[in-house]
């Protein structure tokens, strides 16, 4: 079980790791190796193996880690040639185990006493031994079973990382290679982190149902969670890069046919504040975008935002709805749906998208109106409007006529 474990957070240290030199590499588990690391076009870069053993002694050269990491590197590369005739990739085998000197495995680690011909020549000599142990004759056998060649080409693309923490170590290195200084909270933000990381990778190993299930994570997301934690408990803001402004009147004229304006005309309100509330709506639909695009915050963040936006509205419109008889007048009930608004803009104008952090005001004023114009298709945990009739008025837009 601590070696399942292991694969998973030693997957998150890998990406953490590359998320400085490149934001856009990429890591899925369980596919062709316990953790491929991907390029851009999803083609593996690195095939790693992950050997996790408390018992932290030497590496065996006629033990079953390295052998069978061997014959899954060699299935692995079959898959991979024969649609693409893709390039080696590098395959890494990260054991807790340390390599002796005068060994294989030392002479293909990273270090300066790296000889792939020493290697090479040891691995067959290895290989090829009948009273070599049952266990691993199968592997051995498939590695003699290839080309010189090939089995040159493959001892070439080997890595041996020994050494590696265990389990119980890791923590001080994911915090490192996150980011995450030495503080009160650092424990905490890297248990969140961890956290997250561990629903990640259980979508990563889904393969029945493809609504859990994702086929990678890439580094850029890991930032973007890493920095809405620590943000949290620094109080660190998002940066605001909309210029605040009045939209233009080809801009105003560019919403006129979408429900959010349907909604405002519901209640009686004049162009005047039509276009007020269009500038947040527009301002924020731009920067929740940039936000987006540049990681600074994640899709699951917005919309866990968007559920405190929908609990503030509802609390505004359920106070003001609970009690209308049957027959008060539309004048009335458009008074109404106006201070639902106005009630519910005072509401959402402090709400933080980031906890703990200050957020422009029309951050979320113009966020709720996104969902006052999503109102028609939303699930009901996100339908929202202004008018007492709204949830009718949006099923049967064509009756609805401007009072």
């Amino acid at each position: 079980m601590t070696g399942y474990l292991y694969q998973c957070e030693l997957a998150l240290l890998e990406l953490a790791r590359r998320s400085w030199q490149d934001p856009t590499a990429e890591i899925r588990m369980e596919l062709l190796d316990d953790i491929e690391l991907l390029d851009p076009d999803k083609t593996p870069r690195e095939l790693l193996q992950s050997k996790h053993r408390e018992a932290a002694g030497p590496l065996s050269e006629t033990g079953k880690d390295f052998w069978r990491s061997v014959g899954s590197w060699i299935d692995a590369l079959k898959k991979l040639s024969e649609p693409s005739g893709a390039a080696m990739p590098i395959l890494r085998l990260v054991s807790t185990q340390t390599a002796p000197r005068d060994t294989f495995f030392h002479y293909v680690g990273a270090g300066p006493d790296r000889d792939e011909a020493k290697a090479l020549q040891r691995m067959e000599q290895v290989a090829s031994d009948e009273k070599g142990p049952d266990t691993t004759a199968k592997d051995r056998r498939l590695f003699m079973r290839l080309t010189p060649a090939r089995r040159q080409e493959l001892v070439s693309a080997i890595t041996v990382n020994d050494g590696a923490p265990l389990m119980s170590d890791l923590d001080p290195s994911l915090a490192k290679e996150l980011g995450i200084t030495p503080s009160d909270h650092a424990q905490a933000a890297l248990e969140e982190i961890k956290g997250w990381w561990y629903g990640v990778a259980v979508k990563l190993l889904e393969r029945k149902n493809p609504q859990h299930m994702r086929a990678s994570v890439s580094a850029q997301e890991l930032m973007c969670r890493r920095d809405e934690v620590t943000g949290r408990y620094t109080g660190k803001h998002l940066p605001i890069t909309e210029t605040l402004r009045n939209l233009t009147e080809a801009e105003i004229a560019g919403y006129s046919d979408r429900l959010v304006v349907a909604q405002m005309r519901w209640i009686g309100l004049p162009d005047s504040e039509v276009a007020m509330h269009l500038r947040d709506y527009h301002l924020a639909r731009a920067q929740r975008s940039e936000w987006l695009r540049t990681f600074k915050i994640t899709p699951e963040r917005l919309d866990e935002y968007e559920g405190e936006l929908h609990y503030e509205w509802e609390t505004a419109f359920r106070r003001r709805t609970r009690r209308i008889p049957d027959d008060t007048g539309e004048e009335e009930r458009q008074a109404i749906g106006q201070e639902i608004l106005d009630a519910t803009m005072d509401r959402v104008a402090d709400t933080p998208l980031r906890p703990g952090t200050v957020t422009a005001p029309w951050v979320g004023k113009g966020s709720t109106h996104g969902l006052s114009d999503q109102a028609d298709t939303a699930q009901p945990d996100r339908q929202l409007g202004w008018h007492p009739d709204y949830q009718n008025r949006c099923k049967h837009p064509d009756e609805t006529q401007e009072q």
